[in-house]
């Protein structure tokens, strides 16, 4: 009798779970280990109160570097008001892992970890090892070492407490003048970000760390910082649904556990005047759950940011992100104001008991299934060594290596004839010191300011290098117009071998008639110019394409490839 009992309990239960969904799961789970899953997921929420059900909602940011008032403040929301999760910013990795095994200790729930690591925890962590952007990985052309490269960043996820990147960038940056995207973008074709964000999605996911494609419906044809105020992308629905919302539809049914949604005014998809993407019905409920199908977890950009935090209230729009079909509040400013809404809600029937179990249980079974209910405290100690070694450097000058993208080469310039002497002149803000120091190990390169150019011998082989400040992603591209009349100097009696460290737009209005040779590089950092030496001296093959359409003479999918020794 007793074991019937057991089995009707087993069969209700069952049935009760049946609509749990969460997009990500491990590889080869059974049924059995499923069921386990649904079991707890079931268990957890029937032991919260309506309270911490509403809190398993929020993720608010924790900061290291704004002193013990802001730390305080964010010790007292993880306790009273039982929040679901942190996302973390700058700057102290050692602090953080301590803050994080505090309040995952105090917490009923364990709490989701979350970072933007689009390039890796140096994104916030400034001792910890750089990634190539996005841009720079779009230009790969053997995407496994995209996975190769997120499943690194997820070792380092893991080695800080952290379960879901915020990444990737799933938008199709095909606005030059993008301030926000640009670099962060794999590039202007959708089938290239498409295979280039499931490449990096498989090495996080693979790997127990979440990953979110971001900023649906797309943030690619912008020219207004969301940070700042709310774009308008003003596209007609076929335009839409064939660029911008083209890679979330394409990724939707690959496993991916989050998607994030983006402040955006877009009238083709919402008619009501200014109502951003991320607190609309029409846009989250109707398209992406409802036309896409979506069940993964659904999570806002962050709401300080000032393409709605200058339009509402913290709280007010915390509930009504929630209305709209979001499962996740990040960057909440307004908890306890936005619970209160949210169940005055409730209790209004504009939102159904129903709704709240669907995101809750979503997010409980996400977190079961990464792994948070056997959560292990992290140990600080020698963190900015683990997140930055040459197991880091291995991956990544590979990485730069893959990318270099040769434009063209009429003379024959490359590989570099070490037996010869070239000339260096070095363009632009940044530094170029390891460039010249990694070429000088081979061959004998003389460098000349801009200003010296007229003491260059005629036909004489002259490197050009345009060095671009990659101190952040969103530094500007644009070459300088005294650049740009050296380099045209240069090219009426030299032979011209052109590399760019930085993106690829820097060409767009440049006269490259008369420049034999262009290799890009994308970046401007220590990895970037010794994979450029190196390709230059013939050690290691070229064989990247160009990401994105830069003008009619350069675009998306150029580039020659060239043999190494």
């Amino acid at each position: 009798m007793k074991n019937i009992k057991s089995q009707i309990t087993l069969l209700i239960l069952l049935f009760f779970t049946q609509n749990i969904f969460a997009q990500y799961q491990p590889k080869n789970l059974s049924k059995a280990e499923e069921n386990v899953a649904k079991e707890w997921v079931n268990k957890t929420y029937n032991s919260l109160s309506q309270d911490e059900k509403l809190g398993q909602l929020f993720i608010i940011a924790l900061y290291t570097n704004k002193g013990e008032d802001f730390i305080n403040n964010v010790r007292n929301i993880v306790v009273n008001e039982k929040i679901g999760g942190l996302i973390l910013m700058q700057d102290d990795a050692a602090r953080e892992i301590n803050l994080v095994n505090e309040f995952q200790s105090k917490s009923k729930v364990p709490l989701m970890i979350g970072m933007d690591a689009e390039w890796g925890v140096f994104q916030r962590i400034a001792t910890a090892h750089k990634f190539p952007w996005a841009m720079t990985l779009g230009a790969i052309q053997d995407k496994n070492l995209i996975t190769e490269m997120s499943a690194k960043i997820a070792e380092d996820c893991k080695r800080m407490g952290i379960n879901w990147d915020f990444a990737p960038v799933v938008d199709v940056n095909t606005n030059p003048e993008n301030p926000i995207i640009g670099n962060r973008s794999f590039g202007s074709e959708v089938s290239n970000v498409v295979s280039s964000a499931l490449a990096y999605s498989k090495g996080l996911q693979d790997n127990n760390i979440l990953a979110a494609i971001k900023h649906f419906p797309g943030h690619g044809d912008t020219n207004t910082d969301s940070h700042l105020d709310l774009p308008v992308v003003s596209h007609d629905l076929k335009r839409l649904t064939e660029i911008e919302m083209a890679p979330f539809k394409e990724l939707m049914n690959k496993g991916i556990g989050g998607v994030m949604v983006a402040h955006l005014y877009i009238p083709a998809l919402e008619k009501e005047k200014g109502v951003p993407a991320s607190v609309s019905k029409n846009i989250i409920t109707g398209i992406l759950k409802e036309k896409y199908g979506y069940k993964g977890l659904i999570i806002t950009d962050a709401l300080n940011m000032g393409a709605v935090a200058k339009r509402y209230k913290p709280g007010e729009l915390d509930a009504l992100a929630f209305k709209a079909g979001n499962d996740i509040m990040l960057f909440s400013d307004g908890v306890k104001e936005g619970k209160r809404l949210i169940q005055v809600a409730i209790d209004k029937k504009e939102i159904s008991q129903d709704r709240i179990e669907e995101s809750v249980k979503k997010i409980l079974l996400t977190k079961y299934y990464l792994g948070l209910t056997k959560y292990e405290p992290r140990n600080p100690e020698n963190i900015n060594e683990d997140l930055n070694n040459d197991s880091h450097k291995i991956v990544v000058q590979n990485l730069y290596s893959n990318a270099l993208t040769l434009i063209k080469d009429e003379k024959k310039l490359l590989p570099l004839n070490c037996k010869e002497t070239y000339y260096y002149v070095p363009l632009e803000e940044a530094p170029y010191h390891t460039f010249l120091d990694q070429l000088n190990l081979n061959c004998t390169v003389i460098i000349k300011k801009a200003s010296e150019i007229s003491t260059i011998p005629a036909n004489s082989k002259v490197i050009v290098g345009f060095h671009k400040d990659n101190s952040t992603a969103y530094k500007p591209y644009k070459i300088t117009a005294e650049s740009k009349k050296t380099l045209a100097d240069l090219a009426k009696n030299q032979n011209i071998i052109l590399n760019v460290f930085g993106s690829a737009y820097a060409l767009k209005d440049i006269d490259l008639s008369k420049i034999s040779t262009i290799l890009v590089a994308y970046e401007n950092n220590d990895d970037s110019m010794t994979a450029t030496a190196k390709s230059l001296s013939g050690k290691i093959k070229i064989s990247g394409r160009l990401p994105v359409l830069v003008n009619e003479n350069l675009k998306a999918g150029m580039g020659m490839d060239l043999k190494g020794n």
